[in-house]
C-alpha cells in the first residue's frame, strides 16, 4: 500500500477551497514533493474548469466521483450542510486508507457523522477568508500567517496522513494548532459566529441612518456583507452555542446600558481601558 499523500482532491473550488490548494501546491514544491491536485465544483462551467486549470493550480477536473475520491487525502469545501451530506459518497468510492478532512466553520456535526460512518476523519478549519468569493478571488497568500484548527484534540497528530497535511500547512506559512470539534465549536461562536450576528443586526437596526453613517460604522458592519446561505449551516449545525453567546452577550449589553442611564464613568472607563488593550494585542498579532 502506497504511503503519504502524493493525491489531493477538493470537493468544492470556492475561495477557500482553491485558495487551500494553491497553498499546499506551493507547500509541496516548497519542500521536494510532487502532489497531484483534483477537483470538482458543481457550479463550474467550460469556462471555469479552463480557467483553473490553466492560472490557479489544478492539475485536474473530476466530475466522476469515483475518480475524484480515489485520492490520499480528500478536502470537502461546500459548505457544511453540504459536506456532511457529501460523506455518504466518500464512504462509497474513497480509499480505505484515505484521509478525509473538510473547511467547515462548524465541526462537531460532520466528526460525528463522518465516525458513524467509519470514515478516516479529521477536522479542518482555515481561520481566513475576505469579502469576495470564488476562485477567482483564490490566492495561496489568503493563508499565509494565518491560522489553521485541526480538530485532533488536546495535540496534533504525531504521525500518518494527518501529521503530513500539518506539515504542508506549516510549510505554506500557516499557524496550526489543535483542539477537538466540540472545543472549536464552543469557542468559535464566541469569536467568529457572535461577531457576524452582532454585525448584521447592528446594520439592520440602524437601517433608517445608514446614509448618514462614516467609516467607523463601515468597519463594525463589514461582515454584514457575509452570505445567508454560508452562514444558515453554520447557524444550524452551532445554534446551541451561538444563542447562548447571543443571550451573554445581550446580557453584557442591558449592564452597559444601565452603566450609561445611571452615569457609572468608572465602569465604563474600566470596560473601554480593557477593549483598548485587547485591540493593541490583536495588532500585535497581524489581525486585520
Amino acid at each position: 500500500m502506497r504511503q503519504g499523500i502524493h493525491t489531493i482532491s477538493f470537493a468544492g473550488l470556492g475561495l477557500i477551497g482553491t485558495s487551500l490548494m494553491q497553498a499546499l501546491k506551493r507547500a509541496a514544491e516548497a519542500t521536494g514533493q510532487k502532489i497531484e491536485m483534483i477537483g470538482f465544483d458543481p457550479g463550474f462551467d467550460a469556462g471555469d474548469i479552463a480557467a483553473i486549470t490553466a492560472g490557479f493550480g489544478l492539475d485536474r477536473f473530476e466530475a466522476d466521483p469515483a475518480r475524484l475520491y480515489n485520492a490520499d487525502l480528500i478536502v470537502l469545501c461546500a459548505p457544511v450542510r453540504a459536506n456532511i451530506a457529501l460523506l455518504d459518497a466518500v464512504r462509497q468510492y474513497a480509499p480505505a486508507n484515505a484521509l478525509v478532512t473538510d473547511v467547515s466553520s462548524t465541526k462537531a456535526d460532520i466528526a460525528e457523522r463522518a465516525e458513524a460512518l467509519g470514515i478516516n476523519f479529521i477536522g479542518m478549519h482555515p481561520i481566513a477568508g475576505r469579502e469576495q468569493q470564488g476562485y477567482c478571488a483564490a490566492s495561496p497568500e489568503l493563508l499565509c500567517e494565518r491560522t489553521v484548527i485541526i480538530c485532533s484534540g488536546d495535540e496534533l497528530p504525531g504521525s500518518g496522513p494527518a501529521a503530513e497535511l500539518a506539515g504542508l500547512l506549516r510549510a505554506a506559512g500557516c499557524y496550526v494548532a489543535a483542539m477537538s470539534p466540540e472545543e472549536h465549536d464552543r469557542i468559535y461562536a464566541n469569536i467568529s459566529h457572535l461577531p457576524q450576528l452582532v454585525s448584521t443586526v447592528l446594520a439592520q437596526h440602524c437601517r433608517d441612518n445608514v446614509e448618514h453613517s462614516g467609516p467607523g460604522f463601515a468597519s463594525a458592519t463589514r461582515l454584514a456583507g457575509s452570505a445567508w446561505p454560508v452562514w444558515r449551516d453554520i447557524v444550524r449545525t452551532n445554534s446551541g452555542n451561538i444563542a447562548s453567546e447571543l443571550e451573554a452577550f445581550a446580557a453584557k449589553l442591558a449592564a452597559v446600558a444601565r452603566e450609561i442611564r445611571s452615569g457609572n464613568d468608572e465602569a465604563l472607563e474600566s470596560t473601554f481601558r480593557e477593549a483598548n488593550e485587547l485591540y493593541q494585542r490583536l495588532q500585535k498579532r497581524g489581525c486585520p
